[in-house]
């Protein structure tokens, strides 16, 4: 257990104090390669008696009640439930112990709470769910404005390697034109380099939410964190908030 706690990345964002937050690694679980050993993710082909023991270090170490979804890309946020997996990606959270939690390995973790501290939220934004607009969702489902809000942006794959195609550029401009300044030209004359984490900064900005946080780790790079994109038969790291009492 002492392996799992050190493994832990706490994120450093001024929420307030009954907020809780952290982001797992590659370290401190029990499965084999090629998901060691954290992995929390059931769906990746590790075995599931090994994923329920990682989940279950990070239930017991904490004293938390994660709610896992099944996520699927999109923009649907539920209320977060621990009792069920709900298809959706993003969720929310006013009941202390409670965890709103976001599984990735490349994708754009998000956390959310209000300043009062009375809400949390968790999002999985991969481009599609970005473009769609799972961020905007999830800052609808507070009751305060957006400039109430904090949001603290986890481990995804950073500036110098998200390789897309010219219609993902495209997708994001036909909205938000402004986002045309997160893409510089790649190796190829269709391809471009996105910065996932300025595309979530611009979104954010469109809606009203200016205090954000996080966003300078790379998934790629780090070897601490699972990358769909360095191995494709990898597991799922999860970055998770919560309320204290």
């Amino acid at each position: 257990m002492n392996d799992f706690a050190q493994g832990l990345l706490i994120p450093d964002w001024p929420a307030p104090e009954r907020v809780r937050a952290c982001v797992t690694t590659r370290e401190g679980g029990v499965s084999e390669a090629p998901y060691a050993s954290l992995n929390l993710g059931n769906h990746v082909g590790d075995s599931a008696e090994a994923v329920a023991q990682n989940r279950q270090r990070l239930t017991s170490h904490f004293g938390i009640l994660p709610a896992w979804l099944s996520q699927v890309h999109g923009i649907k946020v539920v209320e977060a439930d621990p009792a069920r997996v709900l298809e959706a990606d993003a969720s929310w959270s006013t009941t202390p112990g409670i965890a709103c939690t976001a599984m990735t390995a490349d994708c754009l973790p998000a956390l959310f709470c209000n300043r009062n501290g009375t809400q949390v939220a968790a999002a999985h934004a991969g481009w599609r769910g970005l473009a769609n607009g799972v961020l905007e969702a999830t800052v609808h489902s507070f009751a305060e404005s957006p400039d109430q809000l904090l949001v603290w942006l986890g481990p995804a794959i950073g500036p110098r390697n998200f390789e897309v195609g010219a219609e993902v550029r495209e997708t994001f401009l036909a909205t938000h034109p402004q986002t045309a300044e997160a893409f510089v030209p790649g190796a190829a004359p269709d391809k471009f380099i996105a910065d996932i984490y300025a595309l979530a900064r611009l979104r954010l900005a469109a809606v009203g939410v200016t205090a954000v946080y996080g966003g300078g780790l790379c998934t790629i790079e780090d070897e601490r964190f699972f990358s769909y994109r360095r191995a494709a038969r990898t597991g799922r790291f999860a970055s998770v908030v919560w309320l204290e009492e």
